[in-house]
């Protein structure tokens, strides 16, 4: 990376890391992109080179954070012994992220928020990185090399995210029915029996 490159870098992850920090304390209505740029110490026509507006440095920062939560639990799961089969692969990644949310309660409030769909699957396609992974195609192969086949992995991925998304808020924050460790048995057994509906018998 050139000289030229990394300044960019360093001032595109200083908005995020600013834009983050106001919309998780402030909320991003009282927010402006001119307390934004001040805090992260960068001009004005600087945020206009990356980003549209608030809300388009809030939706590239949701995908910017859903990917290093991707990222995370991929490296962990390169390490882990015994993960072959897709269900495993797909349990211990969503084991991975979960308690990287319950470590970091503000993260889950900011993403929970703004996370839709759309949203996500961009940032499974859109990497931070131009050179970074493209998570959903190695989601894609993953399911491809599995020895079962399955039907619909779009469908089947959006409706795990979302059984995941929706119950774990209330178990992390309020230990509600149960507290996440508690929670994550019977969560764990939902994705598997969903997995399996979408196996090709």
């Amino acid at each position: 990376m050139s000289k030229l490159e990394e300044n960019k870098k360093k001032k595109k992850d200083a908005l995020f890391s600013t834009a983050f920090e106001l919309f998780t304390t402030k909320g991003i209505n009282k927010t402006a992109i001119s307390d934004i740029v001040e805090k992260a110490g960068v001009a004005k026509g600087t945020f206009y080179l990356y980003f549209t507006d608030k809300y388009d440095i809030r939706n590239k920062l949701v995908s910017h954070k859903a990917t290093e939560l991707f990222a995370s639990a991929e490296e962990a799961m390169e390490h882990a012994e015994g993960v072959c089969s897709f269900e495993d692969k797909m349990v211990f990644i969503i084991d991975h992220i979960i308690d990287e949310l319950n470590s970091n309660k503000s993260l889950l409030g900011f993403i929970s928020k703004n996370l839709g769909w759309g949203v996500f699957k961009s940032a499974l396609h859109l990497p931070p990185e131009d050179d970074g992974p493209d998570f959903y195609s190695k989601y894609l192969a993953t399911v491809k090399a599995d020895q079962t086949q399955y039907q619909d992995p779009e469908v089947m991925l959006f409706t795990i995210i979302e059984l995941t998304s929706s119950t774990c808020f209330n178990s992390i924050l309020h230990g509600e029915p149960l507290s996440i460790e508690e929670y994550k048995p019977h969560l764990y057994r939902s994705i598997r029996a969903i997995i399996r509906e979408y196996a090709v018998k």
